[in-house]
């Protein structure tokens, strides 16, 4: 009989991407979630609830092996424009998934977090993380829940919401062949495909990473700037990239490392997509989401079809 898994936020753009990879390894996965997921495969159940409703969150991880706490507030604008929001949902829903987890006995909580917390900025965002990384540690002191953190560095690719920065770059540069940028592009990120951060999520079931802080990001360093220019050189140099005056208030530019938690290993999971393909990829996707439902585009890559 499979081992079963939920993982929490399993509807949205990492957490989906993480179910599937379970279920490839032959897991049971259950979903939770406040709304159905559009990925949902027939092999694996939904359960539409709330994370508040502690009742059901205990009924859903009833008879589990692991728990995956991926849901919450995922951006830090939305977390710096609804504090208390971020605070109900962050941490109180993370505190009920950890409770529900010691009752009902499951082996491991695997808890989706952020560079973030190394860092003086991402405002609410940040604060709730830690505040759920020092819950965890205290669960495991406590009441023996086993745990793995996962800090995520930049991620990208299908899936991702209007929020994501390179979904939304790309975006824009269809429908208004431009890309407009906040700061200077001499910002650097560590972008990491989500299927290669999903397929991490479940490598570290292993007990080498049992109650470890993992630090999941990409392999290449690079310039926000250079991956704009990636990106307009895909497009065929049919797009312009604006720069503008106002710096990135809650983003880091070189480095999140100011804070100083418990330190996380870095870890390179089994499969690696590089950015140059990661990129056409997103691109590909997005044109033909955009041609899919009719939507005005600015620049028109008949070219793409043939690369992808």
């Amino acid at each position: 009989m499979a081992d079963k898994v939920v993982v929490f936020g399993g509807a949205g753009f990492l957490g989906s991407h993480v179910a599937d990879r379970l279920s490839d390894k032959g897991y049971e996965v259950y979903i939770f979630d406040i709304k159905p997921s559009c990925y949902i495969r027939p092999n694996q159940k939904m359960i539409v609830a709330d994370i508040m409703d502690l009742y059901a969150v205990e009924s859903a991880v009833k008879g589990a092996r692991f728990v995956y706490a991926f849901s919450g507030i995922a951006g830090i604008k939305d977390a710096s424009d609804e504090p208390l929001r971020t605070v109900r949902l962050n941490i109180l829903g993370t505190a009920h998934i950890l409770d529900a987890a010691c009752r009902m006995n499951v082996e491991r909580v695997v808890f989706a977090s952020s560079l973030y917390v190394y860092s003086d900025l991402g405002s609410f965002y940040r604060s709730s993380k830690q505040a759920c990384e020092l819950l965890i540690e205290d669960y495991h002191k406590m009441y023996d829940l086993d745990y793995t953190i996962l800090r995520f560095g930049s991620l990208y690719g299908d899936r991702a919401n209007e929020f994501n920065y390179l979904r939304q770059a790309i975006l824009q540069a269809f429908t208004e062949a431009r890309i407009s940028r906040k700061g200077d592009g001499e910002e650097i990120r560590e972008y990491v495909h989500v299927r290669d951060a999903a397929s991490a999520s479940v490598e570290i079931l292993d007990d080498r990473h049992l109650n470890r802080h993992v630090m999941i990001t990409g392999a290449q360093a690079i310039k926000v700037k250079d991956m704009l220019a990636m990106i307009q050189e895909m497009m065929g140099n049919k797009i312009q990239i604006e720069y503008t005056s106002d710096r990135l208030e809650e983003h880091y530019k070189t480095t999140p490392f100011s804070f100083s938690p418990r330190v996380a290993e870095k870890y390179f999971g089994q499969s690696h997509l590089d950015l140059n393909t990661g990129l056409l990829d997103l691109i590909q996707r997005t044109y033909e989401e955009l041609r899919v439902h009719n939507k005005l585009l600015a620049v028109d890559l008949e070219h793409l079809q043939s690369q992808h």
